[in-house]
């Protein structure tokens, strides 16, 4: 999958450095790059003889600007771009899996099942496209990503408009003969019924390993497309109405692609569910080869009369994994793929400290220290769902593919990783142990088991604590927090298809005994209830949903008594936070105001009210000092009394970042926050910024006690100074 770089390949392009080619077609080379920040990128770019051609130069445009609209759900994550530089370029995400003529080839046709829910994922793909007035044009199984998470769609129609065999002209219309639509064969337009009559094609091959009108020359090919009947031998019976109809010559004929997605697919069950243990196993082997030492650069052939100018430019290697990593893990890769337990992805450091070398700086201001380190790891793409780094002892958890990452808080070597199907919301800490709610198989099962997890084998610990009566179904599941040995779960009663109640629970851990169960204040019963809870002084403090979220209640800021769960006070704020800043004698709030409530009663002790549309980020406290973000820059705020001490002017051309999605951290000397362009630290006596640390990482959380703390960025968690 991985080729070595060629000596005339460049060493960078725009801020990625290259470490190896992915591939390269009619129009350009593809190439792995790694980003300032650790990121690993697929980058796209043109080649040279058609980037002097308008028309090359705005087809590439036109892909950069698809794959923005299709987005990283669908497609590759457009990560950065420059259509218009000397060799135009295009970074996405490195897509963690093969090609679907790569997975049909490694274990044969997909089940009936697989083939349904990677229909109604590409039709519902394609629905977001046609509904910005895009279509693909090209859809093909090369042209289909399938990852644990589900398909992705990539080259929209640009990758193979040149100089590739498989590729011809009808009129002036492009693609792939075996997967054309009839009107695109005979010159015509293609329209959003294009793509649907190729999705099917797609599916037919999916389903049974061949296309819908057999192999042969290009015009072979457009006249079977044009003229002939499907091929549909080996298609499951129930499959057979549908694709059918979605081959029909007439594109009035075809079914839209919102009926394909409702008559393919239930939405039951996660994507991965579905995939063949040895597709899954492949999707684990990309995901280690990027950690792999990467093949060295090809030097020049011998008599290069330009060989002296276009030295070889050495790609960076990694270390390779020890022996150690891969027996924490459990007996590697095929071990996991053979039990079924599908994609379990590690992490290594970005930089070998033995050898000194350092992780790439890029400070925009002032003299920006190097990261401590920064372990790679597969996150969530949204950031809502990436969660907070747990900090257990002396390592770092994280939900990483489909299991949980450790990381020494020491040398960002990450230890182990737990295999467990989870998300951020079901993964708890008290400090010391990591507790976790595992996805239960069964949609109608009526019990959730709470697990610590052993990090000396990287496994659960069990058999757990049973909790009945609730549903493990990780869509109303939620690990609220867990202090001392007891841990706050809520979920719903019901099952997928019907929820029941909502409710809330306290489980001590250590004796299995439930030692309270009540409602949540508002119920909502097919959501978690909190955005963020805290026990402090045997008080469970939360942020609980509104069940009128859709029209924009507020949420319940609730303060229960940590051994009843009866509520003490509650109080609906303007914004709700998953990390609930507080002390012994008040919350603090922000939003439109920034607002202090006694913690004993819920009154008001104080408000620092906000200037026009401003609003003030979820605060953090230090030392008797309450500090926020707003859009003009940071605040400092006395605790005790509301009074504002300093307030930081922001530069103008690197304003803070949108004070919704700030998650802050503060340490001895300086505040830290995001801006639009990375990671600004603010000097806490001089009440200006020191530096800006360009990285893509937020969620901050601190550890004091190791002068440091931690991020998570896009594919990575990253260790800074705290100083």
């Amino acid at each position: 999958m991985l080729s070595p770089l060629t000596h005339d390949d460049p060493a960078a392009i725009g801020a990625y450095r290259l470490l190896a080619r992915l591939g390269s077609g009619g129009m350009g080379t593809v190439y792995l790059g790694r980003s300032p920040g650790g990121r690993v990128v697929a980058l796209k770019t043109l080649h040279a003889r058609l980037a002097a051609d308008p028309v090359f130069r705005g087809r590439f445009r036109l892909e950069t600007d698809a794959a923005r609209i299709i987005g990283g759900r669908h497609g590759a994550a457009v990560v950065d771009a420059d259509p218009l530089a000397e060799t135009p370029w295009l970074a996405t995400e490195y897509v963690l899996g093969p090609p679907l003529d790569t997975a049909v080839r490694l274990g044969g046709p997909l089940p009936e099942p697989t083939v349904r829910a990677l229909g109604a994922a590409l039709a519902g793909a394609l629905g977001r496209l046609h509904a910005s007035d895009v279509v693909h044009r090209d859809l093909k199984p090369s042209n289909v990503l399938v990852t644990a998470y589900g398909p992705k769609i990539i080259d929209f129609g640009i990758a193979r408009a040149a100089g590739d065999d498989h590729l011809t002209r009808a009129g002036s219309a492009a693609g792939t003969p075996a997967y054309m639509s009839p009107e695109q064969a005979g010159g015509l337009e293609h329209a959003p019924a294009g793509d649907v009559f190729a999705l099917a094609g797609v599916l037919l091959f999916a389903a049974t390993g061949h296309g819908p009108f057999g192999t042969g020359s290009p015009a072979d090919l457009l006249y079977r497309v044009r003229y002939a009947e499907p091929d549909l031998t080996g298609l499951p019976p129930a499959l057979v109405p549908l694709l059918s109809a979605c081959l029909a010559k007439d594109p009035a004929g075809r079914p839209a692609t919102d009926v394909l997605t409702a008559r393919l697919h239930d939405g039951q069950g996660e994507f991965a569910d579905h995939l063949p243990p040895v597709v899954l196993a492949d999707i684990a082997r990309r995901a280690t080869d990027v950690w792999l030492p990467l093949p060295d650069r090809l030097p020049a052939p011998d008599g290069d009369p330009y060989a002296e100018t276009r030295p070889a430019v050495p790609a960076a290697r990694r270390p390779a994994p020890s022996r150690r990593r891969f027996l924490a893990l459990g007996g590697g890769l095929a071990g996991l793929a053979a039990a079924g337990a599908g994609v379990a992805l590690w992490a290594t450091r970005d930089a070998d400290r033995s050898t000194g070398a350092q992780l790439p700086k890029a400070p925009l201001l002032g003299d920006a220290p190097d990261s401590l380190w920064n372990a790679n790891l597969l996150l969530p793409e949204k950031t809502t769902e990436r969660g907070f780094p747990l900090v257990a002892g002396d390592r770092v958890a994280v939900p990483a593919g489909l299991g949980i990452a450790f990381t020494d808080v020491g040398s960002g070597e990450t230890t182990g990783v737990c295999t467990v199907d989870t998300v951020w919301r079901t993964l708890a800490t008290d400090g010391r142990e990591v507790y976790v709610v595992p996805r239960e198989p069964e949609a109608d099962h009526h019990e959730l088991a709470v697990h610590t997890v052993d990090t000396g084998r990287y496994a659960l610990r069990r058999p757990g604590v049973r909790v009945r009566g609730l549903n493990a179904n990780m869509y109303t599941t939620q690990l609220a927090c867990a202090a001392d040995g007891i841990v706050y779960v809520a979920g719903a009663t019901g099952t997928r298809a019907d929820f029941g109640e909502a409710a809330i629970a306290a489980v001590d851990v250590r004796t299995g005994r439930e030692l309270w169960r009540t409602r949540p204040v508002d119920p909502r019963e097919d959501t978690p209830p909190f955005l963020g809870a805290v026990v402090r002084g045997g008080r469970l403090v939360g942020f609980e949903r509104s069940a009128d979220m859709q029209n924009f209640a507020p949420p319940l800021l609730v303060v229960r008594d940590a051994a009843t769960g009866a509520v003490r006070w509650k109080q609906p704020v303007r914004w709700g936070s998953e990390r609930p800043c507080l002390d012994d004698a008040h919350v603090y709030v922000g939003g439109p105001d920034l607002v202090a409530y006694r913690l004993a009663d819920g009154k008001e002790a104080w408000r620092l009210r906000g200037t026009g549309n401003d609003q003030y980020a979820t605060p953090v406290l230090r030392e008797g000092t309450v500090y926020t973000v707003s859009e003009q820059g940071a605040h400092a705020v006395a605790a005790d009394s509301g009074k504002e001490r300093w307030r930081e002017r922001a530069p103008q051309d690197n304003p803070p970042s949108y004070t919704s999605e700030q998650y802050l951290a503060v340490g001895p000397g300086h505040l830290f926050y995001r801006t639009r362009l990375g990671l600004a630290a603010v000097d806490l006596k001089t009440r200006g910024r020191s530096w800006v640390y360009q990285t893509e990482a937020d969620h901050l959380v601190e550890l004091p006690e190791r002068q440091r703390m931690f991020g998570i960025a896009p594919g990575s968690l990253i260790a800074l100074p705290l100083n």
